[in-house]
């Protein structure tokens, strides 16, 4: 096996036992990209010089005794709206073309204290302002959306062209991706982690977290991001409740994503677990309660930009962040009462005599469109744009705040990957991850023995040739 084909585990216990260096690791993945981002365009920008300056600290602090823990000489990517000092955070956006950060976000502080290796700067669609992530091409796929906003840093860890990635998710940005393109994706409890030096979509909505190539990675990454071990609790099933929605989540599904998901699910009733009937509350009004709450805040952060530069911005973005600017208070206030009540209901389903410990749902309600589609018909005659179909299934978990982990589940009819998620209390991370590990563990991940890559494309074929 490759160094770039390991998941993060791997690599940790490889550097760890001194099999593998952090130097031969980088160089690997720095190959990795070479081949295939000239085809899927996963990053913004490269840093290789400093990421193998990096590797060659990494290895000298090996080698004198110190190693800093599971991260340390392990080479990653940063979604474009995290600060670096020293380095471009441009956001996708003409409006931050000459932007320099001056000092490290927290989360990149940390992943840096950790002794990760930064490679570069990942994609994002513009400002995190949609789910395509247009300049970014799906690792399975190269014709099919990557998905977003965190589309480059799912694509990457996808592709082998990072070990693990950081991307941000206000409204599915980091579950999106990562089931477009079969790897994991973690929306940690809202406010968990820091989320100051990241560019902001929307305060109130707005998360970080890790995209991996499996659950036990995820939970690596997340300790490092929160400074404190997440405990690895593999649950025990007999007691295990999950419940599954009765309406929302498995409303206009593509069949073949709601096959797989059943079947995810059957596993874990297979594996001891107990399926619960739950009732999504107040799902009727999650569409307007996530657009209520994000379009005005997003356009609060841009509205001197607006004012000055509007011609910057993108032809998808701007008339967003203008609607915004019109959305009257007394409709925000209302929106924010929604949330609230969602909350309050929510937490409903994991207390008391009739609680469940997981919900248990498709993460997107389709697999990954072709490039050019602006909507989707489902089989009742409705239609609605990609950006609603992907938010739709994952926005509650924003509104709401809970954990929500993705992790792919099996692949539709094309032999695209299909994601599930699951979505638990808050702070409680450690059961989602066990859960995904063991459910990991006992069958089919996304039609591949290597957890979380996709298929050779072309790029990397080519330069194999």
């Amino acid at each position: 096996m490759r160094p770039y084909e390991l998941t993060l585990a791997e690599a940790a216990d490889a550097v760890a036992a001194g099999d593998l260096s952090p130097v031969e690791l980088t160089d690997s993945v720095l190959d990795r990209i070479e081949a295939v981002q000239p085809e899927l365009n996963a990053y913004a920008e490269v840093l290789a010089g400093t990421a193998r300056q990096a590797a060659a600290r990494a290895a000298a602090e090996l080698a004198a005794g110190r190693r800093r823990g599971p991260l340390h000489g392990v080479p990653m990517a940063l979604k474009d709206l995290i600060d670096v000092a020293g380095t471009p955070t441009r956001a996708g956006s003409r409006v931050r073309e000459h932007h320099t950060a001056h000092r490290d976000s927290t989360v990149a502080a940390r992943l840096a204290e950790a002794g990760a290796v930064l490679l570069g700067k990942a994609h994002t669609h513009e400002f995190a302002y949609g789910l395509t992530t247009p300049q970014t091409r799906n690792a399975w796929a190269p014709d099919r959306v990557a998905g977003g906003s965190s589309g480059g840093s799912a694509v990457a860890v996808a592709a082998g062209a990072a070990t693990f990635a950081l991307g941000t998710d206000t409204g599915g940005s980091i579950r999106v991706p990562a089931a477009l393109n079969g790897v994991v994706g973690l929306k940690p409890t809202y406010g968990l982690v820091p989320v100051d030096g990241v560019v902001p979509l929307s305060w109130s909505l707005d998360h970080v977290g890790p995209l991996t190539r499996t659950s036990r990675d995820a939970g690596l990454v997340l300790a490092a991001l929160t400074g404190r071990p997440v405990p690895d609790r593999r649950p025990d099933f007999t007691s295990l409740r999950v419940g599954v929605p009765g309406n929302h989540y498995f409303d206009r599904v593509d069949p073949a994503v709601e096959e797989a998901v059943r079947a995810a699910i059957d596993r874990l009733r297979d594996l001891g677990a107990r399926l619960v009937d739950v009732e999504i509350p107040l799902a009727e009004h999650v569409k307007a309660t996530q657009w209520g709450l994000m379009v005005p805040e997003a356009s609060a952060v841009h509205e001197e930009t607006l004012r000055s530069s509007p011609e910057l911005y993108g032809a998808d973005v701007h008339p967003l962040l203008e609607a915004g600017r019109l959305v009257p208070a007394g409709d925000y206030l209302r929106a924010q009462r929604a949330r609230a009540l969602m909350r309050q209901e929510w937490a409903r389903l994991f207390d008391g005599a009739d609680a469940v410990d997981v919900v248990a749902a498709p993460t997107v309600p389709l697999t990954a469109v072709p490039r050019d589609t602006e909507t989707v018909t489902w089989s009742d005659g409705s239609t609605e744009t990609v950006a609603d179909a992907y938010v739709r299934l994952c926005a509650p978990a924003n509104i709401t705040g809970l954990p929500a982990l993705s992790l792919p589940v099996g692949l539709d009819g094309e032999g695209l990957p299909v994601g599930m998620q699951l979505i638990g209390r808050p702070f409680d991370e450690a059961t989602l991850l066990g859960v995904g590990h063991v459910l990991e563990q006992s069958g089919p991940r996304a039609g591949t023995d290597r957890p979380g890559l996709a298929p050779e494309p072309a790029a990397a074929r080519l330069v194999a040739q």
